[in-house]
């Protein structure tokens, strides 16, 4: 292949993950009264693997707005689904899906397979948009001397965060949908986090805010915590020290997903949800009044 055309395939796939893909599929209706309070869950899905059970679970669940980590699009392991249609028209609610990555091994030149976050609601969604992180690492890039397998999981993209507003009747809430980089250290998952709190700056403090998702970072003490802590975000689930990630043969129960939110948003309930075995992270709930 020419230099020339390698750019070329480069700077197409980099196009593509820069765009948006929505979808309608909530039945429109008018909101004379618009409810006082609205149910989340922020989830790590691991690719849509067991996507039934994902199903089932988020049609027990019940939620105004879904955040969604890890949804696979056109991927060889998920039998060529886009996870992220396919739940939204199956919960019949709207969406906007993100593209992390490019999953180089899951797809092919004329075919390629992605993977990323997907907001959902029954309610519109508008304004959204990508923070494509900064501070990156170089550990999933493309390197000559692997082999283009699975195992190897060989990416073009980067982590980012999905911005969306959603519109519940007269009210707007501001979601950010996270995933932290899972390789590195702290340092770098708090360097993002900060991007979308720096960002989270450009709204009122008087406009309802969340941040959740997957942070793969314990975000209740240290750096984390002191900048989520000046920007104003609290934790729905009080620090209840429930693990978000199983244990496993090889690690124990880690503590890695969150839900923040900012005033006037307030929790009046949230649960980390251990049962079931549709991913390898648990779901998160919370309840917010709108104070």
């Amino acid at each position: 292949m020419s230099a020339s055309k390698s750019s070329r395939d480069a700077n197409n796939a980099m196009s593509v993950l820069e765009q948006i893909e929505r979808g309608t599929f909530a039945t429109p209706s008018w909101v004379i009264f618009p409810p006082d309070s609205v149910r989340v869950v922020s989830w790590n899905i691991n690719r849509g693997l067991h996507l039934d059970r994902v199903i089932q679970f988020l049609t027990g669940a019940k939620a105004d707005i879904l955040l969604l980590q890890e949804a696979d699009q056109n991927a060889r392991r998920t039998h060529r689904i886009n996870v992220a249609r396919e739940i939204a028209q199956k919960l019949r609610m709207n969406y906007a899906f993100a593209r992390e990555f490019e999953e180089l091994t899951q797809g092919s030149r004329t075919s390629p397979a992605y993977h990323g976050q997907v907001t959902l609601s029954r309610w519109p969604l508008s304004n959204c948009r990508i923070i494509r992180f900064e501070d990156q690492t170089n550990f999933w890039r493309p390197h000559w001397f692997l082999p283009e397998i699975p195992p190897f999981q060989e990416r073009i993209g980067g982590r980012l965060a999905l911005v969306t507003d959603v519109k519940i009747g007269d009210r707007t809430i501001v979601t950010y949908n996270l995933h932290l980089e899972s390789r590195g250290d702290d340092r770098l998952r708090c360097a993002q986090l900060n991007e979308v709190l720096r960002d989270a700056q450009r709204y009122k403090p008087s406009e309802p805010a969340l941040v959740c998702g997957d942070f793969n970072l314990d975000a209740s003490n240290g750096a984390a915590a002191a900048a989520l802590n000046r920007a104003d975000f609290e934790d729905a689930l009080a620090n209840r020290r429930a693990p978000t990630k199983p244990h496993s043969l090889f690690e124990q129960g880690k503590i890695i997903d969150w839900i923040f939110a900012r005033k006037p948003l307030r929790p009046t309930g949230a649960q980390v949800h251990q049962s079931g075995s549709a991913s390898d992270h648990y779901p998160l709930s919370a309840e917010f009044a709108f104070a």
